[in-house]
């Protein structure tokens, strides 16, 4: 009889690698002779069929690739919790001029928001110097990776030297990530769905900033989530008490019933960075 090898006797040669196998079979059709049949779409690896891969019936597997990679980047970065920073694409930097505006008024009113720019800038960097404590594993820094707010999230946790997140998203304008995304820490999605997942899912807090639709439903998204348990408590702030008051009524929604007096206390309203991170602080000392 045979003597069995030891698993420490196995050469690398004698162990099946599928992900080298596969790469050396891309390589072998791509060098294939060019004949009617391996010409045929019929005839490419599936791996490798762009068309069948962005089929219509093949949604359901691109929503779990696009959950994964991202997914399996960051637990390979051992990147554990995340403070979330939502906020309008069209807010400018101090000094620079309201690119989005189509009038005076408009113009007038985002040129003025850019204080959230430079609060934003400076809570990233409170939030990156907490994270220096856990060796950049915690409370790392993530915003959807475009300009505007998101540029200033970004800006602040790389000036403190940290690393931080970008999650884009495939749009007609506005999203190609800020020069101060950590390269390897820059994702691009085509599913919102999924990109709101990867936002919530490491959250340790989420700061919103005024914004646009984009941001109003990152928003609610995470309100709804904690408010029915899907998720635990977590620090929730507002920048710009006066600019979120004056576009949603809450305590009218808890006046009609819709939701719990109870559910506007999810909810802290801040004007600093400061302050900001004296909610997170608070929150996490009890």
């Amino acid at each position: 009889m045979a003597k069995v090898k030891s698993t420490d006797q196995v050469a690398d040669k004698d162990v099946w690698d599928p992900l080298k196998d596969s790469r050396a079979d891309k390589h072998a059709a791509a060098a294939q002779p060019r004949t009617p049949q391996t010409e045929s779409p019929s005839y490419r690896l599936a791996f490798t069929d762009e068309d069948f891969l962005c089929s219509k019936e093949l949604r359901p597997l691109r929503l779990q690739l696009e959950l994964l990679k991202a997914e399996m980047v960051l637990a390979e970065k051992g990147i554990a919790s995340t403070v979330v920073l939502f906020g309008g694409a069209r807010i400018p930097a101090p000094g620079q001029k309201p690119w989005a505006a189509r009038n005076e008024i408009q113009h007038n009113n985002l040129q003025a928001a850019s204080v959230y720019y430079e609060e934003a800038r400076k809570f990233a960097a409170l939030c990156s110097a907490h994270s220096a404590k856990f060796d950049y594993k915690e409370f790392v820094v993530v915003t959807g990776g475009g300009p505007g707010v998101m540029e200033a999230g970004n800006r602040g946790a790389s000036e403190a030297g940290a690393p931080t997140i970008g999650l884009n998203i495939m749009l007609p304008h506005e999203q190609a990530p800020n020069p101060y995304v950590t390269p390897e820490l820059a994702f691009n999605f085509h599913y919102f769905a999924i990109r709101k997942m990867h936002f919530m899912m490491r959250a340790r807090a989420v700061a919103v900033f005024p914004g646009g639709f984009g941001t109003l439903d990152e928003m609610f998204e995470a309100l709804t989530l904690i408010q029915t348990g899907r998720m635990k408590r977590i620090p929730l702030i507002l920048f710009a008490e006066k600019f979120w008051r004056s576009i949603i009524n809450f305590e009218a929604l808890a006046e009609f019933g819709t939701i719990a007096p109870e559910d506007i206390e999810l909810i802290n309203f801040v004007e600093t960075a400061d302050q900001a991170w004296k909610v997170v602080r608070d929150f996490y000392a009890k």
